[in-house]
């Protein structure tokens, strides 16, 4: 049974960096893809960044590309996913969420991934 563990979220000043990772134990290459959400208070869980398992492709949502990263690494039944994200802006602030699911691209929805990390924090702040 595949698990998802996310760390790396913080307290970080505007302008700061953040890197979260999420560590995918049975990883298989059955889940076409992984990706990071994210939702704040009040608002609906948004897609932030999803990658390919089989072939490393990545997309980003408007609201972080040029400022963010996503990698992915690992052999085997584990495989650790990484968001790399620069120049942080308070509206960053979220629980960021790493997941497994059914398809990636430009546009894709939490309701295409079915296994879910239980969350990281990041904060911007002054």
């Amino acid at each position: 049974q595949v698990q998802l563990v996310e760390s790396g979220g913080d307290l970080v000043q505007p302008g700061g960096s953040l890197r979260l990772s999420c560590v995918a134990s049975g990883f298989t290459l059955d889940y076409y893809a992984l990706a990071w959400f994210r939702q704040a208070p009040g608002k609906e869980r948004e897609g932030v960044s999803c990658i390919v398992n089989r072939d490393g492709t990545t997309y980003y949502s408007d609201s972080v590309k040029g400022r963010s990263t996503m990698s992915a690494s690992g052999d085997g039944d584990k495989k650790t996913a990484y968001l790399q994200m620069n120049s942080l802006k308070p509206e960053d602030s979220a629980i960021y969420f790493c997941a497994l699911g059914r398809f990636c691209g430009y546009y894709y929805t939490p309701d295409e991934f079915d296994i879910w990390g239980q969350g990281t924090q990041v904060t911007v702040s002054s």
